[in-house]
């Protein structure tokens, strides 16, 4: 079995390096570094450096600071003051504490190892977690009360309460109140079944045990039972407990290594240190104590900014010392550290909101029919009430009589009268009981059959094996279940670029060393790789790199000139200017094993391997010093100094003490940067050719580094010394300082060359951008890649294309970026004249104009959004087919899709793989993320998940069709077959002096939509198709009926009314006027209508069903059956009112008449609207189905079929 171990060699003296400087001063100051297992290193070589065109980590609170994690390396022969090694220093807005300096007000105190003493100003959470929302004792009135945030179960609510009052009960008063029960008792269940598994879940994670320091000795404790304060011991492979400050570790440098797999899905490792001062600290050999004063919880997982005063020093914390809860220690012994956040106030427990919650467009349009709806069920009783005043104002001489009405009571001996009010308040009542017989016309069964088909649904997504991503071993996510018919409605998509149009794989393709553009034209295709010999061992990299031959041999080459030196400094700086963790794995061959580079930039990575192929082999890295072979020489560089990369500097640097007794800054970082900090009074023509290849190389879509050198002198070295010490402890402002330290070193280079790296394009992302395109979706892409790298990945990806008229805005000043504007807006307009398109023609396809592309910058977009040009912004981006937005930064891109979702109605979705893609994923109406290199940050955002772009494709035209189609169907069903029964009963009261009597059964009436007619409803809402899969994915076009809103629009609603009011009459008055004249009673009548309600609404939905299944067939004619056995039952109970009815009233051969004309007199209007329609007006999908049905679909399929063009949707 393959092991796995970090190369992390405890460092030897390494021949001909034992005097590293010639300069006294630092001589005498670096003279204690060779020192075998010495003291001397802390914190903090942990970084996380991203490329000139990789996004920050920090995503939507922009540009955030990641706190700052300081290393200090102390001399034991001098007892000088000790060298600090600075990280990130990127300050910034964000949310949290970790984002801001704070104050002495803001700190949290930390007593080392005397937890009783750090709680005891401030009692600090537990480290109990509970992620369940409810306990025994609150789960009913919680529960209750979030779903009556429906106010469609208030309404319910108050109409069951008003039937209980003696005045106004219709039903029985239990009757009443159980449609509501049953719906509110379903989801309790439902939410009961969910809370008990977290809190399950809950009693296994406090449960567990870990190694606590208690009464002078480590014992294992419940996790539950930890407290801020207490010092922690953590083994390997152990899962951490709390956040913990590292104190010491197995390894004498003091670094661990964490796996961070359960908090943001990377499974890379990451590197923590202890602090030099409390390495060889072991509480069980010593008393420890000392103070941590740091930031209170937040949520950045990122960031950490603390001081530690121990033994009398005060130390610089930064997010390198800290280690978060949920990350398993790797290649570690054992680790110590002192719990600073527990429980709910860890920083995982913080980020552990949940999916997010939103309502879909379908849903919210719906709400507007119910306001229609509860207008016409006031109408309805308004109407009742009038016409039961006009009655009782006619027969008032009559009413102590009148067999319907009878004022007097005379089945006493003394004569009374009921409990007349007058005609003014029976008015009120008459209105009231209206309500409460009227009630289903608003369907309360809707609410909860549209959550059971939303979970059907999602089943059937999730189970899509079209969406399985085989290299991440993933399944699509459904992680919001409110917004699936949302799917098919989409109009533009705002993707990334990196990670996920693209793979987020990195390989090293072309290099610029000054000036020397070195192409790879005569590359090898298979590298066999540098190998070293360590212990007996070959050691070669796990990743082949393709290497220009020409440049291999001078990287080779022993002669010592002024070419070779350019080379061997560029390679110096990718070997050693970055964070990465070089670890060993065994291989089949006992005498071979291979370097794996652990790193979280992809694009380190790249570099690395890129550097050993050319003989630059990083072999060993420890806290202070690195390790690289150099052609077949091992070389010990001490890391004196490291700054992060930052979205604000974008480049890192890292100062090194060479062998050559030299002290060296290497800087690598984004072009727009770098070029602002290279000595100008150097080669220019240097610069002029490197900036030349640069752009070729992003011209071929590949992400570009520049690398940048120079030597500090002493005096230089002690004065970024001496700044660094006073930034890195200062409390207020320290993210600043150290960002101005960096700039006191990171200028006046000399550049050495560029790199270029290609991320590859996902497999299968231009034919997804075409059929998206053909979908009549607007895709636009904001990436933060420079411009000419993004131009050709949109041609690589279909984006863009030869036939575009290209608009390009890269201004510097708001008033150049109107000027542009209008300019534009004035181009695309000649150009849409040209080809005949006007304003008037604003719903035409796009078919007969020139299409053209925006492509815009960051910059740019600064001096735009949130201000007045926004809106010309828009409506040049509207007239574009594809707008394309470069080196964008995470809160810009909010703004884009914000601009367009401000401004229409149409459906907006986003979709990025970064925790710099949050902000814009949240902000549209569908979220998506992707399972990439970057973790989870974008996942845990998203409203749905997949592991690649292509399955957009089977997402949106498949099922987004799909259940666009299903739900919108779904709706209008319940509204008809409600407002049938409604209509029914609204007929029978005109025919029974408005006294609200009612024909239906009580029992019949509740479990109308509850049994008698709802299964088929959510059965079909999960299963129809109305097309296949294979007919939507080769004819794209289609998707455009869900942008028409062909399935659910207001011209449906009310043809939808008009046929429910035509059905109601033939339900009522064909079995009135067939038993006028006889003697039927009423119960008899009522059984007759229910079944015939309940026939016709189930056959009315047959002759809708596309794609019949078994479960389709059992569920529709089984309901009718149900429907049936029910009402016999019930008739069978002798207590209720129309004991036996059935049976009298089905022994008639009109019975079975009355059925049968209600069937075919209610159905033949619907029967002849469709065929006229369908053969007359045909829509897209009707034609493309009836291809199906016939099964010419393979003849058809060269055939150009002409869709309808998709009408541009108002402006907001």
């Amino acid at each position: 079995m393959a092991s796995e171990r970090p190369l992390l060699i405890p460092s030897p003296r390494i021949p001909n390096t034992q005097e590293l400087f010639t300069v006294p001063v630092l001589l005498d100051l670096f003279s204690g570094m060779e020192s075998k297992n010495q003291a001397e290193n802390s914190s903090s070589v942990e970084a996380t450096l991203n490329s000139s065109s990789r996004r920050s980590v920090l995503s939507n609170q922009s540009k955030a600071s990641a706190g700052n994690s300081i290393r200090e390396v102390s001399f034991a022969d001098m007892g000088s003051k000790p060298v600090r090694h600075g990280s990130r220093g990127a300050d910034s807005e964000g949310l949290s504490m970790s984002q801001r300096e704070f104050s002495d007000d803001d700190a949290r105190l930390i007593y080392i190892n005397d937890p009783l003493k750090t709680n005891e100003r401030f009692e600090f959470a537990g480290n109990s977690v509970r992620t369940s929302k409810y306990s025994f004792i609150t789960f009913l009135p919680r529960n209750l009360f979030e779903q009556f945030h429906r106010v469609a179960y208030i309404y319910f609510l108050v109409i069951a309460v008003l039937n209980q009052l003696p005045q106004l009960a219709v039903f029985g008063r239990g009757v009443s109140v159980l449609p509501l029960s049953f719906v509110l008792l379903v989801t309790a269940v439902k939410d009961a079944y969910e809370d008990y598994r977290r809190h399950r879940s809950d009693r296994i994670e406090n449960n567990r045990l870990a190694s606590v320091f208690v009464n002078d000795q480590f014992q294992l404790k419940k996790w539950k039972e930890i407290q801020v304060g207490e010092i922690i011991k953590i083994h390997a492979s152990e899962t951490l407990p709390c956040d913990i400050v590292l104190l010491s570790t197995s390894d004498p440098t003091g670094v661990a290594y964490v796996q961070t797999v359960n908090l943001d899905g990377e499974s890379n490792l990451k590197t923590r240190y202890a602090k030099q001062e409390t390495l060889y600290k072991m509480p069980d050999k010593e008393k420890v104590g000392g103070l941590i004063k740091c930031e209170k919880p937040n949520r950045n997982i990122y960031g950490f900014h603390a001081n530690m005063e121990i033994d009398g020093k005060k130390l610089s914390l930064g997010p390198s010392n800290i280690v978060l809860r949920g990350c398993e220690l790797k290649n570690t012994e054992w680790a110590l550290g002192v719990a600073v956040y527990a429980g709910l106030e860890t920083k995982a427990m913080l980020n552990n909101s949940g999916a997010p919650s939103k309502r879909s467009r379908l849903e919210t349009h719906m709400n507007i029919e119910i306001i229609i709806l509860s207008l016409f069920l006031i109408a309805l009783c308004t109407v009742v009430s009038i016409c039961a005043l006009v009655w009782i104002l006619r027969h008032r001489e009559e009413l102590d009589n009148l067999p319907y009405y009878r004022k007097r009571d005379y089945s006493e001996t003394k004569e009374e009268d009921y409990n007349y009010v007058g005609w003014g308040w029976e008015i009120v009542f008459t209105f009231l009981m209206s309500v409460i017989v009227f009630q289903i016309m608003i369907p309360i069964s809707l609410y909860i059959s549209m959550e059971l088909v939303r979970v059907g649904q999602a089943y059937f997504m999730i189970r899509d094996s079209e969406m399985y991503d085989e290299a991440s071993n993933s399944r699509f996510q459904c992680r919001s279940l409110n917004i699936n018919e949302d799917l098919g409605q989409i109009k533009y998509i705002f993707s990334d670029k990196t990670g996920t149009l693209t793979e987020n794989k990195m390989e090293f393709q072309r290099v610029s060393i000054w000036g020397v553009d070195y192409s790879g034209a005569n590359s090898q295709t298979e590298q066999v790789g540098y190998s070293v010999q360590v212990e007996g061992k070959d050691i070669r990299p796990k990743m082949k790199v393709k290497t220009d031959l020409a440049l291999l041999r001078l990287s080779n080459s022993k002669n010592d000139t002024e070419e070779r030196k350019h080379v061997h400094d560029f390679f110096l700086a990718l070997a050693a200017c970055n964070t990465i963790v070089p670890l060993v794995t065994d291989t089949s061959d006992p005498t071979v094993k291979m370097i794996d580079y652990q790193g979280e930039s992809p694009d380190e990575q790249a570099l690395v391997y890129a550097a050993a192929a050319y003989g630059f082999m990083l072999i060993e890295r420890t806290s202070g010093h690195i390790v690289i072979d150099i052609q077949g020489e091992r070389q010990r560089f001490n890391v004196l100094g490291l700054h992060e990369f930052d979205s604000d500097r974008k480049r890192m640097s890292v100062i090194l003490g060479c062998p050559d007794k030299t002290v060296r800054v290497f800087v690598k970082g984004a072009d727009t940067s770098m070029f602002s900090v290279i000595d100008k009074s150097l080669n220019m023509n240097i610069m002029r050719a490197t900036e030349s290849h640069l752009h070729d190389y992003s011209s071929l879509g590949l992400r570009t580094l520049v690398i940048g050198m120079r030597e500090l002198s002493a005096s230089e070295f002690e004065q970024w010394h001496s700044s660094f010490d006073a930034a890195s402890t200062a409390l207020i402002g320290r993210a600043a300082l150290l960002r101005k330290v960096a700039s006191t070193v990171e200028n006046n280079l000399c550049i050495l060359g560029s790199s270029a790296i290609e991320d590859k394009l996902q497999k299968g992302v231009p034919e997804a951008i075409e059929s998206l395109r053909t979908a009549g979706i607007k895709v636009w892409v904001l990436t933060g890649d420079k411009q000419e790298t993004a131009i050709s990945i949109g041609y690589s990806s279909k984006l863009l294309t030869n036939k575009m008229t290209q608009i390009v805005i890269n201004n510097h000043s708001k008033e150049s970026c109107r000027r542009s504007l209008e300019d534009a807006i004035v181009m695309s307009k000649k150009l849409m004249t040209v080809d005949g398109v006007t304003d008037n023609t604003r719903g035409s396809s796009e078919a007969g104009r020139s299409p053209m592309a925006l492509i815009i910058d960051g910059t740019s977009l600064v001096y735009i959004l949130d201000t007045e040009l926004e809106e010309q912004l828009f409506q040049l981006a509207s007239k574009c087919s594809v707008v394309l937005c470069c080196r964008v930064a995470p809160l810009q891109k909010a703004g884009i899709v914000a601009l367009v979702k401000n401004r229409t109605s149409d459906m907006t979705l986003a979709i990025g793989d970064g925790a710099n893609d949050v902000s814009m994923i949240q902000m549209a109406d569908v979220g998506v993320g992707i399972s990439g290199q970057e973790g989870r940050q974008a996942v845990m955002a998203s409203d749905f998940a997949m592991g690649q772009f292509r399955f957009l494709v089977p997402l949106l035209l498949v099922h987004g069709h799909w259940n666009y189609q299903r739900m919108g169907y779904m709706i209008l069903y319940n509204f008809y077959r409600n407002a049938v029964m409604v209509f029914v009963l609204f007929w029978f009261v005109l025919y029974t002096c408005f006294t609200l009597t009612t024909a239906i059964n009580e029992w019949s009436s509740m479990l109308y939509s509850i049994i008698y007619t709802s299964l088929p409803t959510i059965v079909v809402g999960v299963l129809d198709k109305n097309l296949s899969r294979r007919t939507l994915l080769k004819y794209p076009q289609l998707y455009e009926a869900g942008l028409r809103q062909e399935c659910y629009n207001t011209k449906l609603f009310w043809l939808t009314m008009v046929d429910t009011l035509w059905q109601s009459v033939a339900i009522f008055f064909i079995p009135c006027y067939a038993y006028w004249d006889s003697t039927i009673d009423i119960s008899s009548l009522g059984d007759l209508w229910i079944l015939a309600v309940v026939i016709l609404v189930n056959l009315h939905l047959a002759i809708d069903v596309i794609r019949w299944t078994w479960v389709t067939h059992a569920a529709i004619w089984g309901s009718i059956i149900a429907t049936f056995i029910c009402v016999v039952i019930i008739d069978c109970v002798p207590t209720l009112i129309g004991y036996w009815a059935i049976f009298e009233v089905s022994k008639t051969g009109t019975f079975w008449l009355c059925l049968l004309a209600i069937v075919i007199t209610g159905l033949i209007p619907r029967f002849i609207v469709k065929y006229l329609y369908q053969y007359y007006s045909p829509c897209d999908v009707q034609i493309a189905r009836e291809a199906e049905k016939l099964g010419n679909l393979r003849e058809v399929g060269d055939v150009q079929i002409e869709m309808n063009p998709i009408l541009d949707h108002p402006r907001r």
